[in-house]
């Protein structure tokens, strides 16, 4: 493999110079499919005529899926591609063509109406999104143009223009440094928003441009920069850049270190100018743009599984009545009426066309059986839902002023449904503040009291006053860490920055370290607090102060840290001349090149710290002789400036470099751990949630943290995956750690796997190692690299099981793992906005993770579920009296419900009720679902879509539309119908009890019934359920008496005129809708409460206890104070309608019957109400 990308690299640098002697030759490029760019800064282009200029993309930043012109067109065709949709527009399209029984407006206005509020909505994201591209795009910026700085838009920066960047503003495009304020042309920059990385990167300028500080300085400027065409890849630019000065041409090597990314922060620097390479969407940011695959929640997966039974019905009822309409006209008896009598063509016509024909009229007369508002219902609940997350105060950080974020709610009732949570451990359980702890210096273990070092078992004894004595050793290892980094210094006061040198005399307290890492920092702030202090760096020295007396060394070469190596080096000269060096890495990256020290005695403290959960460096040195220095300065000088396989030859020069090192001691960094974590990951372990760390720090740490964060517990018998060296071997301790889980089965295991374990586990034995896992309560994996992050996410997820699958994390090297999980949910940490930005949901502090999956994931899962079962269930009582009605009109396709009640039943009268139903629904009080996390497993395994429940709701609908049709049919349909006037009036003498008469009464069940049904579903009122609940029922009657009672001049026939006035003129009429939806719903009531008290589930359990201590009071956010009566709900009802319960009479405190968390009960951010108080 590394051979492979080591032979891609060769053959890039080989067509990258290939290119440029291409370009010596003509002085252009081609115009088409050039490997390489050639940018000349500030557009100064050659005046031959055989120059044709690059075409490049401008600088406007598109994150927006559609434009004013292709809206339409691409929206629509995104709506048809949904099944339902095209479904409907097939409906459509056939009612338009044939002689259909119903009017194409029944199909066209619903489908109408969902495709234009789903447009609406996907119309205000996208115009959100061009309302950010045209923030940063319009953003001010200042370019160099004729001689002047010029003030313009980002979006008209160009390929070539000189640009200014000004301290802590963010770079407008990717540039090539060309200048800063400082005389050595450097500046330091934060890529957070790129990577995730906080430390500060420091960029260089190349020398014959670093001295064109001014306008007029870059202005006379002739210089070409001539690099490889855009690539994704933050980390790899090859370029360079030929400045004429006098006539003659100077050629300078460009790399990653010249080239400042868009999206990145300017730092601790004035001001730079830089030229711009990359624009627009071909910067190295807008190429790391992803396209995140479609997440689709379980629920979503069901409802498709759902549909198409429901389109199985359909087509079953279809098939059914045009076989029967033509086997009973095949009966002489069945003479069709002289008004239907068919002409001498219809006869003769294909049978095939007319069964058809029949066919697809009875499918437009059934097809509401499928729900299309179902979807746009669906989708407006999810919207609206997601906004409760983001209110919640409870999710709402104040230190950091950070609320929760929802950026997918196409997810949100996948937080119920969560199986396996895998987490970061850096930023994620802990704060990602460092804390320095402990040292070991030449094999003594020291402690930091009160600002001093003292060996471990001594109290500080020095004098206040006096200078401590330090020995060689002590002193050389502070030295060391005080020298070894990137830390750069800001001071507050504006000329400070200028020379870093002038708080020489006192340190200042307006001076602040910049670090590379939070470990440097803490390092750094350490070795100040115990007397050598850092005092900053100008050019190439370095200033620190040891006891008041400054020492200045020259920083000869800075050895970068990369992820290969895992160490840093600086080669110093010292104030006596002397060339050493300090290095400082992982203890497995250091301690195998030292040949003297006290190794052993360090080996062991480093692994105490780590089992003390420290952050673990160990710190050596090497002092060269002049022969010594003067190779390696060679060797580095060339490895430096070669233009192919240059990141080979720096590696093997530096390990040449690192090697018979003189170790001088460790130290131990403490990242403490977030609030209420333990608690947490408990409440989780009792919702039957899995938690599975991934991390990349080393096994002793990481079990170390695992262990004091409640992860792992102390009685938890710990199985290890760890060093394994071949597939054999690694087999062969999975059979045994497998052995042994069976033979202990009653105790809880807990399994430690690190990186290169798990690569040999992945390759060959995956089926074995995932059978030890899931026997495990808990897994941590060590040494984790951000794709096998990704790749146990995926292992998880594809498993026969398919269970559910949620990841956490703050920084960029989370992102794979959280874009690889059915839910990912970012950390507004320090690391850095990219985690956040790829993340379904962002919340501030790993805790909140309780309330959003125990709570809000509950909360959203009953709802929704309840809401696409009930849709279901409204529709087959709507559609299925109509298939029972063809059974009495000889299969006519005669519809029984006239054609306005036929498009406004799911659009108005039966929409609102279980839309607000699915905003506001609680089963149980929020206080209790955080209290007893155990009732997370009633809803677990996608338990309210089952099959069983889907069959329950199905047959209710069925049996509830054949109640509706037979019981009208046997209460109004004989002669024995009594008017309110007296009259008793034959449906065969006149029309006033026909056709449309019965429909009406029908229909007026039926809207009644599935209205007062959900009402029953409902467990948690508030005053709009209740507004739209009786008021659905009111606007039905309303609409009725006005579109019967008035001839309306637009409709070219009016059926329904003085239909539902004649109907409710008549008590038996009244008698009858009363008697049938007593016989609907009685059974269900019956069947509620016997159900709930034979066999109550933990949730009903929990409504039960409410129900007596009344904290589940009418409103979930009020209670009140004491002397009030706890069961007068009336007076409370009236209470939330006049608006006066007020929230901050709601005493929150612990109540010593909870059954949950009584060792652990600050998991609650609000806790249960008293029971005396409510």
């Amino acid at each position: 493999m590394l051979a492979a990308e080591r032979d891609l690299r060769v053959e890039q640098q080989k067509s990258l110079r290939v290119k440029w002697v291409w370009n010596d030759m003509t002085g252009f490029d081609p115009p088409h499919q050039s490997d390489t760019r050639t940018v000349y800064i500030a557009n100064k282009f050659p005046q031959n005529g055989h120059y044709v200029p690059q075409r490049f993309a401008d600088n406007r930043i598109i994150s927006s899926k559609y434009t004013i012109w292709n809206f339409v067109p691409k929206n629509l065709f995104e709506q048809f591609r949904r099944i339902a949709n095209f479904y409907f527009l097939i409906i459509f399209l056939v009612q338009l063509m044939i002689d259909t029984p119903t009017s194409p407006i029944t199909s066209g206005l619903p489908l109408f109406f969902v495709i234009t509020v789903t447009a609406i909505k996907q119309g205000y994201e996208d115009w959100l999104r061009h309302k950010a591209d045209n923030e940063v795009n319009g953003a001010p910026v200042f370019v160099v143009r004729s001689g002047s700085l010029v003030q313009t838009r980002s979006k008209n920066i160009r390929v070539g223009d000189i640009v200014r960047v000004a301290k802590d503003e963010t770079f407008p495009a990717d540039l090539v440094l060309l200048s800063s304020d400082r005389a050595e042309g450097t500046c330091h920059i934060t890529t957070a928003s790129l990577d995730g990385e906080t430390n500060l990167k420091t960029h260089y300028a190349v020398p014959e441009t670093a001295v064109s500080q001014s306008v007029s300085r870059l202005e006379s400027l002739q210089a070409v920069v001539e690099c490889q065409q855009p690539e994704a890849d933050l980390y790899r630019f090859v370029g360079r850049i030929t400045v004429t000065q006098h006539g003659e041409e100077i050629v300078r090597p460009l790399g990653p270190e010249n080239l400042l990314l868009r999206g990145a922060r300017l730092k601790n620097t004035k001001e730079i100018f830089g030229v711009a390479v990359y624009t627009g969407m071909e910067s190295k940011m807008a190429l790391n743009y992803k396209c995140k695959s479609q997440k689709r929640s379980a629920v979503e997966k069901s409802m498709n599984t759902f549909l198409i039974i429901y389109l199985g019905i359909l087509l079953f009822e279809a098939i059914l009545s045009t076989i029967l309409k033509y086997a009973w006209q095949a009966e002489d008896k069945w003479n069709e009426p002289f008004y239907n009598q068919k002409t001498d063509q219809e006869r003769n016509s294909s049978q095939i066309l007319k069964f058809i024909s029949d066919f697809l009229a009875f499918l437009v007369l059934y097809n509401f059986i499928i729900p299309i508002s179902l979807y746009v219902t669906v989708e407006l609940q999810k919207f609206l839902g997601s906004f409760f997350i983001g209110w919640d105060l409870d999710l709402y950080h104040e230190e950091s002023d950070q609320k929760a974020q929802v950026n997918t709610s196409d997810l949100n009732e996948e937080l119920g449904q969560v199986e396996y949570v895998f987490t970061d451990k850096t930023g994620t359980l802990t704060e990602n503040e460092m804390q320095f702890r402990e040292c070991s210096i030449n094999g003594v273990k020291y402690q930091e009291i009160n600002g001093k070092l003292v060996p471990e078992g001594l109290t500080e004894d020095t004098p206040d006053g006096s200078l401590p004595c330090l020995s060689r050793e002590e002193e050389l290892f502070l030295k060391a860490v005080s020298l070894c980094h990137t830390v750069q210094i800001s001071y507050d006061h504006p000329d400070a920055a200028a020379d870093p040198f002038s708080h020489a005399n006192g340190f200042s307290a307006q001076m602040e370290y910049y670090a590379s890492s939070p470990d440097e920092k803490a390092l750094v702030e350490a070795t100040k607090r115990m007397g050598v202090t850092f005092m900053g760096s100008h050019g190439e020295i370095m200033e620190i102060k040891k006891f008041g007396k400054a020492e200045k060394y020259k920083l000869l070469h800075v050895l970068e840290f990369d992820a290969n190596r895992r160490r840093m080096s600086v080669i110093l000269q010292t104030p006596s001349g002397q060339k050493v060096l300090f290095t400082k890495g992982a203890e497995s990256a250091i301690l195998p090149y030292t040949k003297s020290g006290e190794i052993d005695k360090t080996r062991v403290h480093v692994d105490e710290f780590a089992l003390k959960g420290l952050r673990t460096l160990v710190v050596a040195c090497r002092h060269f002789s002049a022969d010594e220095y003067r190779d390696v300065d060679r060797r580095l000088h060339e490895a430096r400036t070669a233009l192919q396989q240059r990141e080979e030859r720096l590696v093997e020069v530096f390990n040449f470099i690192e090697r018979d090192l003189e170790l001088l001691g460790a130290t131990g960094v403490e990242d403490k751990l977030q609030d209420k974590v333990q608690e947490t990951i408990e409440a989780l372990r009792l919702a039957g949630i899995k938690v599975w760390v991934l991390t990349g720090d080393k096994h002793e740490t990481a079990v170390s943290v695992s262990l004091s964060c409640g992860h792992f517990h102390r009685t938890m018998n710990i199985l290890e995956l760890v060093q394994q060296k071949s597939d054999n071997e690694c087999a062969e301790q999975l059979r045994r750690l497998a052995r042994r889980i069976k033979e202990d089965h009653v105790i809880q295991h807990g399994l430690v796997v690190d990186g290169a374990s798990l690569s040999l586990a992945l390759r060959e034995h995956e089926k074995l190692f995932m059978e030890v896992c899931k026997n495990c309560s808990a897994v941590l994996c060590c040494r984790m690299a951000p794709l096998q992050k990704a790749k146990v996410v995926r292992l998880l997820k594809t498993s026969p099981e398919k269970p559910i699958t949620l990841a956490i994390g703050d920084g960029a090297n989370d992102v794979s793992m959280i874009q690889e999980a059915h839910v990912g949910i970012g950390i507004m940490g320090k690391e850095g906005r990219q985690a956040v930005r790829n993340s379904d949901y962002a919340i501030a502090r790993f805790k909140f993770l309780a309330k959003l999956l125990l709570v809000h994931g509950h909360f959203y899962y009953i709802r929704i579920a309840t809401l696409v079962q009930y849709f279901f269930y409204k529709n087959v009582c709507f559609i299925t009296p109509q298939f029972l009605y063809q059974f009495f009109c000889l299969f006519s396709q005669q519809t029984l419900y006239d054609s306005v009640y036929l498009t406004l039943y799911n659009i108005c009268f039966t929409s609102l009720p279980i839309l607000v139903y699915s905003l506001f629904e609680q089963l149980v009080h929020p206080h209790v679902l955080q209290s007893k996390p155990a009732l997370y497993r009633d809803i677990s395994k996608n338990s309210l879509l089952s099959f069983k429940t889907f069959l329950y709701w199905t047959v209710l609908g069925f049996c509830h539309a054949f109640v509706f049709f037979f019981g009208s049919y046997i209460l109004m349909g004989e002669d024995t119908t009594l008017m309110g006037n007296g009259q008793i009036l034959r449906a065969n003498r006149q029309l006033m009890f026909g056709n449309w008469t019965f429909g009406t009464l029908v229909f007026t069940v039926m809207v009644i019934t599935v209205t007062l049904k959900l009402a029953l579903e409902t467990h948690f009122w508030t005053w709009m359920n209740h507004f739209v609940t009786w008021g659905s029922i009111a606007f039905y009657f309303i609409f009725s008496l006005f579109y019967g009672g008035i001839i309306w001049p637009f409709l070219h026939t009016q059926d329904m005129y003085f239909v539902f006035v004649q109907l409710l003129s008549s008590g038996s009429a009244w008698f009858a809708i009363i008697i049938i939806i007593i016989t609907c719903l009685f059974p269900d009531v019956i069947k509620k409460v016997f159900y709930r008290h034979l066999q109550p589930t933990s949730t009903q359990k929990s409504q039960f206890i409410e129900a007596y201590q009344g904290i589940g009071c009418v409103d979930s956010m009020c209670c009140f104070s004491e002397g009030q009566n706890a069961c007068s709900r009336l007076g409370r009802l009236v209470e939330r309608l006049m608006g006066r319960c007020d929230p901050a009479r709601t005493p929150r405190s612990w109540h010593d019957s909870d059954t949950f968390f009584s060792n652990d009960r600050s998991i609650l951010t609000l806790s249960p109400m008293e029971v005396s108080h409510c």
